[in-house]
C-alpha cells in the first residue's frame, strides 16, 4: 500500500489520532519513569515513542510523500519499538 496517495480527510485524520495518541502514551510514561525510576516504564515509553515515530512516517509515507516509499523506515521504527518493548519485558521485569 505505500506509494498509494490517501484519498480523503479520514484516514489522514486517523494517521493523526494515532500518532497523538502514542505521543501522549510516551510523554506518560515518561512522566511515571521520572517519578517511580522503574526501569520497565522506561522502556515502555521508549517503545511507545517509536510506535510515535511509525505513525509520523506513516502519514509522511502515505500523506505528504506519497511518491516517496518510506516503508523500509516505517518497519525499522516498528521492529526498534518491539524490541524495547520485549527487552523490557524478558530483562527488566525482575524488578
Amino acid at each position: 500500500m505505500s506509494g498509494l496517495p490517501v484519498t480523503g480527510l479520514a484516514p489522514t485524520v486517523v494517521y493523526v489520532l494515532c500518532m497523538l495518541a502514542s505521543m501522549t502514551c510516551a510523554g506518560l510514561l515518561a512522566r511515571a519513569w521520572r517519578a517511580s525510576r522503574s526501569r520497565l516504564l522506561l522502556w515502555t515509553a521508549i517503545s511507545f515513542g517509536f510506535l510515535a515515530l511509525n505513525n509520523l512516517l506513516l502519514v509522511a509515507d502515505l500523506v505528504i510523500f506519497a511518491q516517496v516509499n518510506l516503508l523500509p523506515y516505517r518497519q525499522a521504527s516498528a521492529g526498534l519499538a518491539i524490541a524495547a518493548l520485549l527487552y523490557g519485558f524478558i530483562w527488566e521485569v525482575d524488578e
